[in-house]
């Protein structure tokens, strides 16, 4: 097996320009080609590459109205909107840049980030937002998106002449920050990574390059619901515009399905959760409706499918049932995604191969990837024509792969941040004299180049007999289960693994009605026999994966699930363990107490 792989770039190199260079050469490559989609009361309305060049200019204008500078971070903290890109792209085309804030933070973590990145200034979504930015910061300006700031900025920089703007631009180096992007912290404060102009546009350029049709093809659309907050949205949004695909902004997941059916997109860029909750949601429509052995057929033969067609041959007895299905199911699923989605693009945690398959078998080419935020989201990647589906693909063009000794992956290459903003201690610890960045992952390079990742270096479970165990793969694997939600594997020091076990609140309820429980919460059911048996063959599936000795052997169910309100998930769904295990102690330690799974 290799230790070190490296591709040749296909873009030119070094990157010249920056982002804010954008807009104006798409107003002039597309013209009047709709590049948005804005939600309106009354359906969505098309925005053209010369309409959205406008309006950016002339929010930039009212930025250095404002008194922006060259080289200041303005915060920006907002769902996902077209407002946000608007603003990012203005800030970026007068010479400024954004420091994204999750909408989803606490006040203490909005108070460190606009101390620690400097900010100028906040750009909140509504008025009610911005009481809770005023309560940690009395210094800096706090405008809100929906009381009308885009239009006040167009009309308090009437006055800046178009030259001011071009100046402000040409001091913008590839080397200089395009925004400095907080890392979720499970563990302490958030760290700035500072990615440059030149980390952002090689990795959209070179992406835009190896996927091409699926960005630049006519007709091109999808629905950005990633929050802009987030490494892999951002680099979404710029890729799309790089490429030349329409986009429309989705503010909550919860308003993707009505979203999709409208916007019919062609391609859609999201963490495997969402591709696992379009399963499950299916899954569950076909039980309720009576057609649940239907279902269940039909994603076999789907897997069945999709990993005969990966190896190049499927019998005609499996063409034939597929035939089949893709009429009664495969049909209605593509129509409840849009009817038109062909492309996807999925990273942050392990699709799986069940859901990867299964999706290939229904037409759908998903592109697993894997990259961190210090390397602008993007390491490796499977392309579509050459999925391997179950990796995380291959090197990027133009970066370098290495597994280490002790089987972390290190990466190297332009995509690789200029480090983390006024920590050059923690800088050094995760890039060494050659440029190599240590992920804390663990995986391994297959013979063609693929990459699987098969744990993470600070979550290894050390088990009293010395054996060293991945929680991920088990865990990756329980949370596939349509009824699990964010599950934690346990066993540090102790005699065996063990598991914290959600339940998807969103599922336990049409599963509880189909069997005719009497209750729908945990609490209804905690002692259900059914529901017992459906745990356990989660865990049983998950154990499938591993050896006996990193296997489950006792689990215990609790009552309330891992969110980001209850502090225990970060807001790019990772585990907050420490915090779960301190919060939890009683519920560990009787899982060790028994020695025996919960019954």
């Amino acid at each position: 097996m290799p230790r070190e792989l490296e591709y040749p770039a296909q873009i030119e190199l070094p990157i010249t320009g920056s982002i804010g260079q954008l807009p104006a050469r798409n107003a002039e490559v597309f013209g009047d080609r709709a590049l948005y989609a804005v939600r309106g009361t009354s359906g969505w309305k098309d925005v053209s590459a010369r309409q959205f060049n406008d309006q950016v200019r002339a929010v930039a204008k009212g930025l250095v109205a404002r008194g922006i500078g060259v080289g200041d971070p303005v915060a920006l903290l907002s769902p996902t909107r077209y407002e946000w890109t608007v603003l990012d792209f203005a800030l970026w085309s007068m010479g400024a840049f954004a420091v994204p804030i999750y909408d989803s933070s606490s006040t203490e973590q909005i108070e460190w980030i606009l101390a620690d990145s400097n900010a100028r200034a906040v750009v909140v979504d509504t008025a009610e937002r911005a009481v809770q930015v005023r309560s940690v910061t009395a210094d800096l300006g706090i405008w809100a998106i929906d009381e009308g700031l885009l239009d006040t900025l167009a009309e308090e920089g009437r006055d800046i002449p178009d030259e001011t703007l071009a100046a402000r631009l040409a001091q913008v180096s590839p080397q200089d920050p395009a925004t400095i992007v907080y890392t979720s912290g499970t563990t302490g404060r958030p760290k700035g990574c500072v990615i440059t102009h030149e980390n952002l546009l090689f990795v959209v350029r070179t992406l835009v390059a190896t996927t091409q049709p699926v960005v630049t093809e006519p007709g091109a659309r999808t629905v950005l619901f990633l929050p802009l907050a987030h490494v892999l949205g951002r680099g979404a949004q710029v890729y799309c515009a790089v490429g030349g695909m329409k986009v429309a902004h989705c503010p909550n997941p919860k308003l993707l399905v009505g979203d999709m059916t409208t916007v019919r997109p062609t391609f859609l860029v999201g963490v495997p959760r969402i591709f696992e909750k379009i399963f499950n949601a299916s899954q569950q429509k076909a039980y309720a409706a009576g057609k649940g052995k239907i279902f269940e057929r039909a994603a076999k033969v789907a897997i069945d499918y999709g990993r005969a067609s990966s190896g190049g041959r499927s019998s005609w007895w499996l063409r034939a049932q597929h035939a089949l299905f893709d009429r009664l199911v495969y049909s209605k699923l593509r129509t409840a995604m849009g009817g038109s989605l062909q492309y996807a693009i999925t990273g942050g945690a392990n699709l799986g191969e069940r859901l990867g398959f299964f999706y290939a078998g229904i037409g759908l080419t998903v592109m697993e990837g894997y990259g961190l935020t210090e390397t602008t989201a993007s390491g490796t990647f499977n392309r579509a024509d050459n999925p391997r589906i179950g990796s995380v693909g291959q090197p990027m063009p133009g970066t370098a792969v290495r597994i280490a000794d002790d089987g972390e992956i290190w990466l190297r290459g332009p995509h690789v941040m200029a480090g983390y903003h006024n920590n050059a201690t923690a800088t050094a610890e995760v890039i060494n004299a050659d440029g190599w960045l240590r992920t804390g992952d663990i995986g391994e390079l297959d013979s063609d180049g693929f990459l699987r990742i098969t744990g993470r270096k600070k979550e290894i479970i050390v088990t009293a007999g010395g054996k060293n165990v991945a929680p991920a793969v088990l865990e990756d694997r329980m949370q596939a289960h349509n009824l699990i939600g964010p599950t934690m594997v346990v066993g540090e020091g102790q005699p065996f693994i063990a598991a914290l076990i959600t339940l998807d609140p969103d599922a336990l309820g049409p599963w509880a009605t189909l069997h005719r429980k009497p209750g729908n919460t945990v609490a209804d059911l905690r002692d259900d026999p059914d529901l017992h048996a459906e745990i356990q063959a989660a865990v049983d599936d998950a154990n499938s994966a591993v050896s006996k000795a990193e296997s489950i052997r006792a689990w215990r169910l609790l009552d309330e699930v891992f969110t980001e309100a209850s502090g225990h998930i970060t807001p790019t769904q990772k585990l907050k363990r420490s915090v779960i295990a301190k919060d939890h102690a009683n519920e560990i330690a009787a899982l060790y107490g028994s020695g025996r799974k919960e019954s």
